[in-house]
């Protein structure tokens, strides 16, 4: 997701760099690398010109700041210009206090509605939301099978009424069910239809005038880029939406429908699908977009999915013995097992700055390098994995574990010295940091109050990002991976 982008707005700084000061002149080339790179990540043509139009407006009148490179200070205005143009900020979805929250997916076919909607209704449910979801769909073969079968992995409930009844009272029979039952919300699947398909789409609307739904959400496949965007805003005149959900943002997709959607349509967007996962759905966060489409990663999104897998209690008992050089290879397995809960290594290691620039050769071999380690850790007895040091001397279970995993003892022995390495690292760490590296683990936080970036900084535009208000949940926190 975005890496072409990426890489060709960094090739837009490179244009400045050197450069003393920002002029009219010497940021041509650099609007020329931005414009290409927009196009070519097939952004609205009135969206891009309307983008470079306003970075130039602001960039030629902006002061730089001292001890700010003229690069910085574009980058800066580019990101708060590509916030700006994906809505500055999130929407959250309609809660109605005091009654049942109806929510309406809509979508053209084959865009990934039925599993967005069982995606929904489990990010709900983290919330402490009560669903109920509502198969419409009677037309294409299995699509009440696929919805049923989602809501007993995610352990929702659903309604249906079968393939012979109409779609328009299923979803008032499913409506006036979950306000019978106090359910928080209700969530109804529709049939994919296509644009041109006017009995479908009449058929979509009465279902709307009949529930008279909070929320009214489209399903938009970002593989389509700006055509995405234009689906939305049909929708939009034809039906009346409140928010669009982009899937496979995964993929290959250029990141021309996020850049669009909101522009064209004036829709917002409120979700983005990350996977085919039924946890693979996250609130959209335009700062958080801008920030990995410029390369700079996610931390608050890594942290919101930290937080999801572990427990607080493990996470304090788990830093007492990383600190005191316990950790142990069962607990190095257990951390191996949250972090593969978490996505694939790729999607993880791009949220965290600086890591964007791993080759896909890269991150193939780190997660090859994980099962392999995963393998070796299996084949130990569980003497073994809580005792390190008896593998150290002992080379005859270092054969007996190569064996057993289908490794080499020479990988094993590796496996048990950099372990033991990373031990006394930690142990290090946890006795007031290490020697030459202050800033880093022995000065404490480096965003802490008084060392916080100044606006421009590369790692953070304008500083650290805020942090996000959560409530507060039982037994849940974010620990040390």
């Amino acid at each position: 997701m975005f890496d072409a982008l990426s890489d060709r707005l960094e090739s837009a700084w490179k244009k400045l760099r050197g450069q003393d000061k920002i002029s009219k002149s010497n940021i041509q080339d650099a609007l020329r690398e931005v414009r290409r790179a927009l196009l070519e990540a097939d952004v609205n043509l009135q969206v891009v010109k309307d983008f470079i139009s306003e970075v130039e407006t602001k960039a030629q009148g902006a002061e730089v700041i001292s001890g700010v490179r003229p690069d910085q200070q574009f980058i800066k205005i580019v990101y708060d210009e590509l916030v700006r143009v994906m809505g500055e900020e999130n929407v959250p979805l309609a809660e109605v206090t005091g009654k049942t929250t109806v929510v309406l997916m809509a979508g053209l076919q084959g865009t990934g509605k039925t599993t967005a909607t069982a995606k929904l209704a489990l990010h709900l449910r983290k919330q402490e939301r009560s669903c109920l979801l509502v198969a419409t769909d009677i037309y294409r073969p299995a699509a009440i099978d696929q919805l049923i079968t989602l809501g007993k992995q995610i352990d929702v409930p659903v309604f249906e009424l079968g393939i012979e009844a109409d779609p328009v009272e299923i979803a008032r029979q499913g409506v006036e069910r979950a306000r019978t039952e106090g359910i928080n919300t209700v969530i109804i699947d529709t049939a994919g239809r296509l644009q041109i398909d006017e009995g479908m789409m009449a058929e979509l609307a009465r279902i709307k005038q009949v529930v008279e739904p909070d929320e009214t959400l489209l399903v938009v496949d970002s593989m389509t880029g700006q055509e995405a965007a234009n689906l939305t805003r049909t929708f939009h005149d034809q039906i009346g939406i409140t928010g669009a959900i982009l899937t496979k943002m995964d993929g290959d997709s250029r990141g021309g429908a996020a850049l669009s959607v909101r522009q064209i349509s004036g829709a917002p967007i409120k979700f983005v699908g990350v996977g085919e996962k039924v946890e693979a759905l996250q609130p959209f966060y335009p700062e958080r977009m801008a920030s990995r489409i410029l390369g700079m990663g996610d931390v608050l999104t890594l942290v919101e999915k930290a937080q999801e897998e572990i427990d607080l209690a493990d996470a304090e008992k788990m830093q007492e013995k990383i600190l005191s050089a316990k950790f142990d290879f069962t607990d190095f397995l257990k951390q191996m097992r949250l972090l593969k809960n978490m996505g694939s290594l790729g999607g993880i290691m791009k949220m965290i700055p600086g890591m964007n620039k791993l080759s896909e050769d890269q991150l193939k071999q780190g997660e090859t390098q994980l099962k392999r380690c995963e393998a070796m850790i299996n084949s130990m007895t569980g003497k073994e994995r809580r005792d390190p040091d008896l593998l150290s001397s002992s080379p005859s279970r270092r054969k007996r574990i190569a064996a057993g995993s289908g490794y080499r003892e020479a990988d094993v022995s590796k496996l048990v010295a950099d372990f033991q390495k990373m031990r006394s690292l930690m142990q290090q760490m946890g006795q007031g940091g290490i020697p030459g590296m202050p800033g880093m683990f022995g000065g404490g936080n480096p965003l802490a109050a008084g060392n916080r970036p100044s606006p421009g900084w590369r790692g953070y535009p304008g500083g650290a990002p805020p942090a996000k208000k959560k409530k507060e949940k039982k037994k849940k926190g974010f620990g040390t991976l």
